[in-house]
Order: structure tokens, then C-alpha cells, then sequence
């Protein structure tokens, strides 16, 4: 049983799992950062310093708080936003690095009747014109 245990610990998928959890709380970190130290504050200055949070309605005696959700929504976007440019970032980087290089060409067009021959010919074998190039 130890043995299964350890074969499934060290398993490529837990290990990548792993290794994404902790990336994930090391982004939401950053993120929580960005918002609460930088985004947050604007908000509030252009808001007139209005608590989004603490925005309620009551109706019937029941206090209706509807601006948890205003706050939770206006994070959610900020959020969806800055995965979005990174996921974008990390795509255009990976594109750029497995960008394959063009193949060297191994034709030519003959000059004189234009058919597409050996790129190293001396001579076209359509036309047995000489080539020069």
C-alpha cells in the first residue's frame, strides 16, 4: 500500500497539480496585492470614497447587501482581466520561441521559361537554357 501511495504521489499529474496549486495561490497573492493596494483605492477616489461593501437596501426588515456582490463582481472582473493579459502574454512568448523557422528552399524558377527546377541546376531541363545564377 505504501508502495501505490508513493507511485501516485510522484505520478506526473499529481505533481503538476501540486506544483499548479501553489502557483495559483503565489498569483492570487499578487493579484489580492494589485487590488487591494493600487485598484481598490482608485475606485474609491473615483467613487467620491464610497465603500462599495457597506452599500444595502432594506426591505421588509431584511437588509438586502448588495454591494458584497457589486465588490465581489468589479474583483471578478479585474481578475478575469489580469489572467486574461497574462494568458496572453505566455502565449505570444511561446508562440515566439516555437516559431519554426522557413524551410530552405530546394526549387528555383528557370528565368527564361519559368518552371520551377532544382535549386542547384546548371542547366533548366525543360528549356536547357543555362543558368547563370
Amino acid at each position: 500500500m505504501l508502495k501505490e501511495f508513493k507511485k501516485f504521489i510522484t505520478e506526473g499529474n499529481v505533481m503538476d497539480l501540486t506544483v499548479a496549486v501553489i502557483m495559483g495561490a503565489a498569483v492570487k497573492e499578487m493579484v489580492d496585492g494589485l487590488i487591494n493596494g493600487l485598484i481598490a483605492p482608485l475606485i474609491g477616489a473615483a467613487t467620491a470614497g464610497v465603500n462599495m461593501k457597506e452599500m444595502a437596501v432594506t426591505i421588509a426588515g431584511v437588509k438586502l447587501q448588495y454591494g458584497l456582490f457589486l465588490d465581489a463582481l468589479v474583483k471578478f472582473i479585474i481578475i478575469a482581466f489580469i489572467v486574461f493579459m497574462m494568458v496572453k502574454a505566455i502565449n505570444k512568448g511561446r508562440d515566439a520561441l516555437h516559431k519554426e523557422l522557413a524551410p530552405e528552399p530546394t526549387t528555383k524558377t528557370c528565368p527564361y521559361c519559368k518552371s520551377e527546377i532544382d535549386i542547384t541546376a546548371t542547366r533548366c531541363p525543360h528549356c536547357t537554357s543555362e543558368l547563370t545564377e
